[in-house]
């Protein structure tokens, strides 16, 4: 369950060049030009927001995790969501990469379960995605009103389009085959298991039954959580407050920076530049940054001032919990030391 250094140093070098790229093409001197130029109060203000975006999506996890009988208490459920954030942003492929060690973090510190602590944090992922295609949506909408459609805009539109048409079909077909998943995912895992099993020394290998066992408490946690009518409503609650926290973090961005822009603005660049977190790059690094500032600059927003703001953004909503939930990971990951129920 350790995060594979190698790799991550691989990926965080790829995306050094990307945004080496990127800063190159916009212009070095523009972009330190309009960040030497912001107001400190409204960089204050940025900071504030990405903490309450962190505690918002903390507190899904705390309300997933109570559906799933965990007696942890909001706090240490936003301390370990914060771990959580930091081994996706270190990982290559964002939250698929980081979903594993994030369960590990979650099983001690809310002493479930691995698959129960697995099930919780993609719950958590799957519901925080809901909310963002409809914000989406709603900016697109305003736009279509507002202004002509340029090539970029066109690719955020049928981005979103596609988005609020698949994750649906997906997540429905997902759960009405379940049990085809699951026993397609036994099927699956049970020989990688046991190559593994035989490759590390002092460990046995995985049984299918033990391996099918595991996987049928995954699925069950899953109903549990799906289950809980109240319990989904409130964990929506708090991932549609994560995202308008993000999207004002963008927002009060370029604000600081002298630039006012439409409120729907942050709503369809935000959700759209977080697909780009998919990548092979480590929580997104160069291709978010990359799809914010051009979508930013398909809206009028000048060079210079779209690569700053973004990296006002992304220093508050990417350094920030990577450089804490570092030192989270680091308290949970040791023997002697947790952070508790």
């Amino acid at each position: 369950m350790n995060v594979d250094l190698r790799a991550s140093a691989v990926g965080f070098g790829l995306a050094g060049v990307v945004l080496a790229g990127l800063l190159w093409a916009v212009g070095l001197a523009e972009v330190a030009d309009a960040i030497r130029r912001a107001e400190p109060a409204a960089l204050a203000a940025v900071l504030l927001v990405a903490v309450c975006w962190l505690s918002a999506w903390g507190l899904a996890l705390w309300t997933v995790l109570s559906g799933l009988g965990s007696s942890i208490r909001a706090r240490s459920a936003v301390l370990v969501f914060v771990a959580a954030t930091f081994a996706n942003n270190v990982t290559p492929f964002g939250q698929a990469g980081g979903e594993p060690v994030a369960a590990l973090f979650i099983s001690q510190s809310a002493n479930t379960e691995y698959e129960t602590g697995l099930a919780a944090i993609a719950s958590v992922d799957s519901i925080n995605f809901v909310p963002s295609v409809g914000l989406a949506s709603v900016g697109i909408a305003y736009f279509s009103t507002q202004v002509s459609f340029g090539s970029r805009l066109q690719f955020a539109s049928y981005a979103v389009a596609v988005l609020a048409t698949a994750v649906p079909v997906l997540l429905l077909a997902g759960w009405r085959y379940r049990y085809r998943v699951e026993s397609a995912a036994v099927g699956l895992i049970t020989p990688i298991g046991r190559l593994v099993g035989r490759a590390v020394p002092r460990r046995s290998p995985p049984t299918r039954d033990s391996i099918r066992a595991r996987a049928e408490g995954f699925f069950a946690a899953i109903e549990r959580v799906s289950g809980n009518r109240r319990g989904l409503a409130l964990t929506f609650g708090f991932a549609l407050a994560g995202w308008l926290c993000l999207s004002t973090s963008l927002w009060l961005s370029l604000f600081a920076l002298g630039e006012t822009v439409a409120y729907p603005v942050a709503l369809v660049v935000v959700p759209v530049g977080a697909i780009a977190g998919a990548t092979p790059l480590p929580g997104g690094l160069g291709g978010v940054e990359t799809v914010l500032i051009a979508l930013l600059v398909a809206l009028g927003v000048p060079n210079g001032v779209a690569a700053a703001a973004v990296i006002i953004h992304r220093t508050a909503t990417y350094l920030l919990p990577t450089a804490i939930g570092g030192g989270i990971a680091g308290v949970l990951g040791s023997d002697t030391v947790s952070i508790g129920a």
